[in-house]
């Protein structure tokens, strides 16, 4: 009997010492997985119970031009938020909303919602000025905090609005460059942490940890404000006086480097303001929308096509601009010759298709000058013919018209063409005159700029270069050749082809008094044939002899009767490249060699339009200096009447540019004549150089009318003695 006691005993002792063992087991396997694998979570969430975690902006960096005028800059704002706890728990939850209801204008019974809301932190409102946080911090609300953010703004509003692009309300890029480099121009978000107790207040004591944000880099673009204005200006008034259905776009490009110097798309949107509707036919059309879904839907479908930048993402037929790469082609080929004939009755048999020439009559016999001169599309359909199809191709692609270029945005297109070897003969004709082949603005003036710049075809873009914010650059981007698609001969038989479309050719109206101008119209039916929807065109170079620009613009569905791109689009090129080449000093050739030198009297140019006032000063024999975005002159320096020396400055105002009474005189002691003449013109003095005769080779300047460091009206006449410098003899081993 005992036995079985101590028996049943120790069977107890086992039971609950294996009981005692699985438990300790199961606390050593929690205490394991607690501190091993739930540890990082646990954490976290102790933090996030024992911290409140702010973040702070970043200052986003400076988008620049290329003389470094500011397009997008970040101002210093703030962010208020409150803590509802700490507001319910130590502060006054009705002053509290009294203040920041009527500082910031919000309802009051919204300030009240979040203050009595469940959660540990609450943003009140973003982007708030200065003089309302400083009104905030005024009335010392408990529980209410101001941080750092800043604010985007577009000093320019409409200027260049789909290349810069803008950002949303957390400051991210949401188009164009502020898209593509959000990640170089956000930089790297700051943090506030701050101590608080179980309920959600804060701690008695200040503890409050702050990580500074990291500003953003800078970017500067290619494209000059001064450039993109005048493009944008005449692209206005096309789009209202030409009433294009369709709108517009242009592109002007470095043709030697590939910048882009400006581009446009019409119409545009204010960058300060990119969500609203401004159209008044669509916004009466779109508020008469009962259903908020739909309406939502049909405003932002019209926001999607306002924002969308035709030059790049847009695709067309270039119609008869396209003549000017067939032309290089079949030179560059030896297949054609300037000599040569072709004769045009008015249609041309390919297979068993008859194509017609736009001029019924036929144009007789041509050469290739009088081809391209007067757009003849049978002299080109046999042209074509000549190249071939195999060596159409190899050039189509050479000359980068299957792929897209790269520009630094997003949303290219890379067009359309017969897939290689598989067009026929029919299909061959009519691309060679520009029907066909399906091609964005971009490929188009990187082609021409490529005809122009000794065959050598560039890769456009728009950055210059990346600095951080103490201004040391990160990363530049120099020019970058793509190939050599034609030889510099052929290109330079090609100016002057270009040049003789222009002067004497149906683009004509795009002819420019004393400059030298060489381009292509372009007229072309849009697809389905017959639907009377047309695009006009022009593609340009300037000076021909010499390019320096390129221009492509496009006029999206003109009126019928009034669409052709000799009509509409050539005069609307002469305009802009009358603005583009005066603004970059290139000098007109004055005609029958009419000299420079002599006196001329100041005209008479206040209140006249800007394009008149630019030919009657020019006619006058002197240069033309703007100020201000204007189109109207308001005033001018010389005042009209005096008489200085020719091709000396008239400086005129436009817009809100006014002169200022004086500035002060630099030094041009002992500079050379052309250093000297460069300084003072900067500084918008009349430059009258004395003690030159044939040549200002080692010409030194001794003396000034007027001493350097005083100050001077703006316009007045500083006359330097120059004298010349004896030139050092070489060297010579004895």
């Amino acid at each position: 009997m005992k036995k079985n006691n101590t028996l049943k005993t120790q069977k107890r002792i086992l039971i609950l010492s294996g009981i005692l063992i699985f438990l300790f087991s199961l606390l050593i396997g929690r205490i394991a997985y607690i501190q091993f694998i739930d540890g990082n979570r646990l954490s976290k969430e102790a933090i996030e119970q024992q911290t409140r975690d702010r973040m702070i902006n970043a200052k986003r960096g400076t988008i620049y031009d290329r003389n470094g005028k500011q397009l997008a800059v970040s101002a210093d704002v703030e962010t208020v938020n409150l803590s509802p706890a700490t507001v319910r728990e130590d502060g006054d939850p009705q002053k509290c909303a009294d203040v920041l209801s009527q500082v910031l204008k919000m309802e009051r019974e919204t300030i009240l919602e979040k203050i009595n809301s469940n959660v540990s932190y609450v943003m009140v409102k973003r982007k708030v000025e200065k003089e309302q946080a400083d009104a905030i911090r005024e009335a010392g609300l408990t529980g209410v905090y101001m941080d750092a953010d800043t604010k985007r703004y577009y000093p320019y509003n409409n200027i260049a609005s789909h290349i810069i692009g803008f950002t949303g309300t957390d400051n991210q890029g949401l188009l164009g460059i502020e898209q593509k480099y959000d990640n170089i121009l956000k930089g790297q978000y700051g943090r506030i942490v701050t101590a608080r107790n179980a309920d959600g207040t804060e701690m008695p004591y200040k503890y409050d940890r702050y990580y500074t944000p990291e500003d953003g880099s800078d970017i500067t673009l290619t494209i000059d404000v001064s450039i993109q204005h005048f493009l944008e200006k005449h692209l206005d008034q096309a789009l209202t006086d030409l009433q294009l259905a369709n709108g517009a776009a242009g592109i002007i490009m470095d043709v030697k480097t590939g910048e882009i110097l400006a581009m446009a798309t019409k119409p545009d949107f204010d960058l300060n303001e990119p969500l609203l509707v401004t159209d008044p036919a669509e916004k009466q059309r779109i508020e008469a929308i009962s259903d908020s879904t739909e309406r939502g839907n049909a405003t932002q479908e019209y926001l999607n096509k306002l924002w969308r930048n035709k030059a790049v993402v847009d695709s067309y037929e270039p119609g008869s601009t396209f003549k000017i790469i067939t032309s290089a082609m079949a030179l560059e080929e030896n297949v054609v010759s300037l000599q040569d004939s072709f004769n045009c009755t008015g249609s041309y048999k390919v297979a068993k298709e008859t194509i017609g020439c736009w001029k019924h009559a036929g144009h007789g016999v041509l050469n290739l000058t009088g081809a391209l001169m007067n757009s003849c599309n049978p002299a080109f359909m046999q042209i074509g013919a000549r190249i071939g199809q195999d060596t159409f191709y190899k050039y189509y692609k050479g000359f980068g018209f299957t792929e897209k270029t790269g520009i630094e945005l997003y949303g290219e297109t890379s067009g359309i063409f017969y897939p290689a070897g598989s067009f026929n003969e029919v299909e061959l004709a009519t691309a060679s005159f520009g029907q066909g082949p399906v091609v964005t603005p971009l490929q188009m003036i990187s082609a021409i700029s490529a005809v122009a710049n000794d065959g050598k075809l560039m890769k456009p873009h728009l950055l210059k270069n990346i600095t951080d914010a103490g201004g040391t650059i990160l990363q530049s981007f120099d020019p970058v050749e793509i190939r050599q698609v034609i030889s510099p001969q052929t290109s330079q038989i090609m100016r002057g082809l270009m040049e003789a479309v222009v002067s004497e050719g149906t683009g004509n109206k795009a002819y420019l008094e004393g400059f030298r101008i060489g381009g292509k119209t372009g007229t072309s039916e849009k697809i389905p044939r017959g639907n009377s929807k047309y695009v006009a065109s022009f593609a340009g170079i300037a000076p021909a002899n010499d390019p320096q620009v390129a221009i492509l613009l496009l006029l999206d569905e003109p009126p019928v009767g009034n669409h052709m791109g000799g009509t509409i689009a050539s005069p609307l090129a002469a305009k802009i490249l009358d603005d583009v080449l005066r603004y970059m000093d290139i000098e007109p050739e004055l005609p029958d060699g009419e000299a420079v030198e002599g006196d001329a009297e100041v005209p008479s140019v206040s209140g006249m339009n800007l394009t008149e006032a630019r030919q009657i000063i020019s006619q006058s024999g002197l240069r033309c200096v703007v100020e201000g975005n204007g189109s109207v002159v308001n005033a001018q320096v010389p005042n009209p009447g005096v008489v200085i020396a020719r091709n000396g400055t008239v400086i005129v105002y436009t817009g809100d540019a006014r002169p200022s009474n004086s500035v002060q005189v630099p030094s041009v002691i002992e500079k050379s004549f052309e250093e000297a003449k460069s300084i003072l013109e900067k500084a918008k003095f009349q430059f009258n150089p004395t003690g030159i005769e044939n040549t200002t080779q080692n010409a030194v300047a001794q003396s000034q009318s007027i001493t350097p460091g005083e100050y001077a009206t703006i316009g007045s006449e500083i006359t330097v003695e120059f004298s010349y410098q004896t030139a050092t003899p070489p060297q010579t081993e004895s």
